[in-house]
């Protein structure tokens, strides 16, 4: 990654105040924050890719104090990831490619490949292992 712009990326922080997470409420925010850049309709610049990264390890390391997950099933965690986030199928579309492969995955009609495993990690910013 290339060198950051230290006023740019102060000012990120600044109005972002990370922390470490210690509430659901907290994760929260953080969790719009990070969808709030998830959704900015241009490519990320240097400091916000940091920022995204930073988010996302607080994000991880709440969630997995909060809700561990151990050696669950895939599709176990797939489920209770959703539900914890309040997703439906129809959100997973942009993973799968189409309804009927979501469908016929959360049915347990066809397994987690890898290739949506990898799309899942990115979805939710997870271990690509939680899928696989």
């Amino acid at each position: 990654m290339a060198t950051l712009t230290e006023p740019a990326y102060g000012r990120l922080l600044s109005r972002t105040r990370p922390r470490v997470i210690k509430t659901e409420a907290e994760n929260e925010r953080i969790l719009a924050q990070l969808e709030a850049l998830d959704t900015l309709e241009r490519p990320l610049t240097r400091e916000e890719e940091a920022l995204a990264e930073l988010l996302t390890l607080l994000v991880r390391q709440f969630e997995e104090s909060r809700y561990p997950l151990g050696h669950a099933d895939p599709l176990d965690t797939l489920r209770e990831l959703m539900e914890v986030r309040g997703l439906r199928q129809r959100d997973l579309i942009p993973v799968f490619g189409a309804s009927s492969v979501v469908s016929d995955v959360l049915h347990g009609k066809r397994g987690i490949s890898k290739a949506h495993g990898r799309k899942l990690a990115e979805f939710f910013h997870a271990p690509v292992s939680l899928f696989l």
